[in-house]
């Protein structure tokens, strides 16, 4: 077996179960990696520091030789790591790093000289990222139905719903981790970066490769702090929409249910709200304030939406839209998978 891959071969075997196992250290792994991909570092954050400090003063030759001093001890607990992973998958075992370089050699040298099977990912995850890129610059997509509407209607656990029946769908805010809104992030972990946002958005676009069209939410470019991509944003502007409505009552009810514990994450509410007095005055974010610190959630929440969202939506509603009304989830789930199965049949 050859001991290097390319990226293209490497990713037709990703489907069919290969371990892939990203070397690099455990800051540069959560800052982006293949999905999917297993970290078994080789060096530390700090020990890489370390390597890095050394070529700059010292030279090749001698950061090279501190490489080997600080990986040498750990190399059988590396292998095992390797061994618990592979008793997981029935794929081969590709390796890499960031440009396909001495790490990943390295880890594919002792790997195979155990008698462990490997190969090295040519260009690394670096190749990856331009491959991703190339994909949402030159990617042609089916069509792209979109769910829109005010906020709080439940557009997010329609399409939660309409997945686990079997439709095509794309949660850019589950992918996002973030509710997209000027309070979305709150009570959840931290977002991923915008690589792997846009890796992960890769991953779930082939999964659902060869399907007649996509189903997904409505979102401005930002979805908190990453961007959408941009062919696939304006893909999503080209179909005739699903507008979601519902009573206010209604929504408030979805709006409290997404923010458990409320009371724990008061203190958070505070600079978003504070940051609404360049569009809605200091008197008005006073009156928010107030009722934040008085726990009045639920007029806080109508406020909100009238006074602020509203305004918002209204202001960017599609001329082309197909208008469903919800009274309940399940029974608006129902209306969407009608309407959305009446829009295939006309379009495609």
């Amino acid at each position: 077996m050859e001991e290097t891959i390319s990226l293209e071969k490497a990713l037709q075997r990703r489907t069919k179960g290969a371990l892939f196992i990203d070397v690099r250290t455990p800051a540069e792994f959560a800052e982006s990696t293949i999905p999917g991909a297993v970290n078994i570092p080789i060096f530390s954050d700090e020990e890489r520091i370390l390597v890095g400090t050394s070529y700059k003063e010292q030279g090749k030759k001698d950061a090279r030789k501190l490489g080997v001093k600080l990986v040498a001890p750990k190399i059988p607990q590396l292998l095992e790591q390797v061994d618990e992973h592979r008793s997981k998958r029935s794929g081969p075992v590709i390796v890499f790093c960031w440009r396909g370089g001495m790490r990943s050699l390295a880890m594919t040298s002792f790997m195979n000289l155990a008698g462990i099977p490997a190969q090295q990912l040519i260009g690394g995850h670096k190749g990856f990222r331009r491959w991703i890129l190339d994909y949402f610059e030159q990617q042609q997509w089916p069509p792209v139905f979109v769910l829109r509407g005010l906020t709080g209607v439940g557009k997010t656990r329609v399409l939660q719903q309409l997945e686990q029946q079997g439709y095509p769908v794309v949660d850019l805010e589950g992918l996002a981790n973030h509710r997209g809104s000027a309070f979305g992030n709150l009570g959840l972990e931290p977002q991923p970066s915008q690589k792997m946002f846009d890796a992960l958005l890769w991953e779930r676009l082939e999964l659902l490769q060869g399907q007649p069209y996509l189903l997904t939410e409505g979102e401005s470019l930002h979805i908190g702090r990453v961007l959408v991509p941009k062919k696939f944003h304006q893909a999503m502007q080209v179909q005739p929409s699903l507008w979601l409505s519902a009573s206010l009552d209604l929504r408030t009810q979805i709006i409290l249910e997404d923010y458990p514990a409320l009371d724990q994450l008061r203190s958070q509410f505070e600079r978003p709200i504070n940051a609404l007095k360049e569009r809605l005055g200091s008197k008005v974010v006073a009156e928010f304030l107030e009722l934040l610190n008085s726990g009045q959630w639920d007029k806080l929440v109508r406020e909100l939406m009238v006074r602020y969202y509203d305004p918002l939506y209204f202001h960017t509603l599609p001329e082309h839209r197909v208008e469903i009304e919800i009274e309940t989830i399940a029974g608006g789930t129902s209306k969407v998978a009608a309407a959305v199965d009446e829009l295939v049949r006309k379009t495609i």
